[in-house]
């Protein structure tokens, strides 16, 4: 597999297996849906943000820091792998956890990921909804720096230039799973938020030679302003590797799948996350790969795809999050 220059350390399982789903698969008249199984990346219930934080901490170490910032909504699974990461590998780290409009249920406020946080160890600001997650880290990390430390503050959902290497490499992977399995995909949907797994899986496809779609459902804005994010990161990342520039034609996202705000739970999510459970055994999460596998689900059933193509469905993890939503999943008693 080509290989990346970029410094990283070594925090998840690799590769993550590519499954078929043989039982939907058999329910619906479609396109051939497999999974590829990121849930599966092995840090503290694994996820997305694994490969991510494998340059996030290279780099955070070559600068001498001594504490992790980070910042995402209270139930952030960003959050938990980076308390899960400075927890590895011996650094501070404290979170600054947003409270998401419209969710104030016990579970969601003590359970899931956040108490997932503390068992790791992670130092928790809990700020209301609307606050400016940024200015608090950086106030912060003044206060840090003039105690001694050296804090190395990252973005919301670890999406940076540093960061999106991690799916620059998710790609080169995959383009060894598929010439190792002899397969092909017509397309790869996965949730798209703060950019970087879309962006850095655009960039990784493009340096293995491979031109497959990668339809992003988002968890939180338009697709216009999705696509018009993932886009700009898109060609930082590929300034950095010295590639061609994608075209915005490449980058796709759709937006009616999220519904009315982030972290908002729908039917739809509802009734995927139950199926993938049912008939897979798969465990998807209400805020990300639930409205994914929703508008993937969604996406067959209108005709999207040709019935005769096969689909993959990139799961990001996020499963602690499911027992914060335990009031909206559990069934009727």
């Amino acid at each position: 597999m080509q290989k990346l220059s970029h410094p990283k350390i070594q925090l998840g399982h690799w590769p993550t297996p590519l499954e078929p789903m043989l039982r939907i698969n058999d329910m619906h008249k479609g396109p051939e849906l497999w999974v590829k199984r990121d849930d599966c990346s092995g840090l503290a219930f694994g996820g997305n943000k694994t490969r991510k934080l494998e340059y996030l901490l290279a780099d955070a170490q070559l600068k001498g820091a001594t504490t992790l910032l980070t910042a995402g909504g209270l139930q952030s699974n960003h959050a938990r792998q980076t308390a899960a990461a400075a927890a590895r590998v011996g650094l501070g780290c404290e979170l600054f956890l947003e409270q998401v409009e419209g969710i104030s249920e016990a579970d969601y406020s003590h359970s899931g990921n956040v108490l997932l946080d503390q068992l790791l160890g992670a130092r928790v600001h809990r700020l209301p909804a609307g606050q400016d997650l940024d200015k608090a880290m950086a106030l912060r990390a003044e206060t840090l720096s003039a105690s001694d430390e050296v804090p190395y503050v990252m973005p919301v959902g670890g999406s940076n230039v540093v960061g999106a290497m991690g799916y620059v490499n998710c790609g080169l992977e995959l383009a060894q799973q598929l010439q190792h399995q002899q397969l092909s995909f017509d397309a790869i949907v996965l949730a798209t938020g703060s950019a970087g797994t879309q962006a850095g899986l655009l960039a990784g496809l493009a340096l293995a030679g491979l031109d497959i779609p990668v339809l992003g459902v988002t968890v939180s804005r338009s697709s216009d302003e999705q696509c018009q994010k993932v886009l700009a990161l898109l060609h930082e990342v590929q300034d950095v590797l010295k590639q061609p520039k994608l075209h915005e034609d490449h980058v796709i996202c759709f937006d009616q799948y999220y519904g009315s705000a982030y972290g908002d739970p729908t039917p739809q999510m509802i009734e995927a996350v139950r199926l993938a459970a049912s008939l897979e055994g798969l465990l998807l999460d209400p805020v990300y790969s639930g409205k994914a596998f929703a508008g993937l689900l969604d996406l067959v059933r209108h005709g999207y795809f040709d019935t005769s193509g096969r689909i993959l469905f990139l799961h990001t993890g996020g499963a602690p999050g499911l027992f914060a939503y335990s009031n909206c999943l559990s069934e009727p008693s």
